[in-house]
């Protein structure tokens, strides 16, 4: 009885604070220790509202030889905390090969989204395209309920790269999820990720909180190692 009325307030939390947000800025912390010797951490981010106020605060959970040894490649679990460091989400990925010339389902990422801990509540699943980021936003069922779709993301250097998030039929609009150009010394010299995240107030709870995952398994597939290169070159 105990354990369910926690993880009944565990939901009411996470519900809370996603309820009267349109917008969410991430913002992965600068991590010293990366930049002076190159030895690969434990991602942690800031999530906070259009007034800059923290929402959550998210944090990498991994081993030394994953992080050092498969990179952005890398299975991950990312917790992510309220302000009295409840933890109210996970996210969660498997190792995937990253060649991906043919619709090999082998190779195709997926993030599972539990929220609260313990109650999954979707999935974010990579569809095969020969150079496009194709996503389809699955509900606990594994059914489809939303797309996502971006640009060719090795063509947009030097600025922001948008990915849209549409109906099932792809007729509308309802979000974005963006990743910020902040500037090429920064890019350069600092391996850390900015987005910005729009989506309806009206929008499901559930709903809002995998686009907000799906912005941390388009950091780890897509500008991870871009910035890491910057960094080395």
């Amino acid at each position: 009885m105990v354990f369910h009325c926690i993880h009944l307030t565990l939901i009411i939390i996470y519900q809370d604070l996603l309820f009267q947000i349109d917008k969410i800025a991430v913002h992965q912390q600068i991590e010293i220790l990366e930049i002076i010797s190159g030895y690969e951490t434990c991602n942690r981010y800031e999530v906070k509202n259009s007034m800059g106020q923290m929402v959550y605060f998210a944090v990498e959970e991994n081993d030394d030889y994953n992080l050092n040894c498969y990179g952005p490649l890398r299975s991950f679990t990312i917790k992510l905390f309220d302000c009295t460091m409840q933890p109210v989400m996970q996210l969660s990925r498997e190792y995937q090969c990253a060649i991906c010339c043919c619709p090999c389902v082998c190779c195709l990422q997926e993030l599972e989204v539990q929220a609260p801990l313990g109650t999954v509540i979707g999935y974010i699943k990579q569809k095969w395209h020969p150079c496009l980021p194709k996503f389809a936003i699955q509900n606990v069922a594994r059914k489809d309920v939303l797309k996502m779709a971006g640009p060719c993301v090795p063509c947009r250097y030097y600025s922001d790269v948008h990915f849209e998030v549409k109906t099932q039929d792809e007729k509308s609009t309802i979000g974005r999820i963006s990743k910020q150009w902040t500037g090429l010394a920064r890019e350069v010299a600092i391996a850390a990720t900015n987005f910005e995240i729009e989506f309806p107030l009206d929008l499901d709870v559930k709903m809002k909180a995998l686009i907000l995952g799906s912005s941390f398994l388009l950091d780890f597939m897509f500008f991870e190692q871009r910035q890491r290169r910057q960094q080395q070159s």
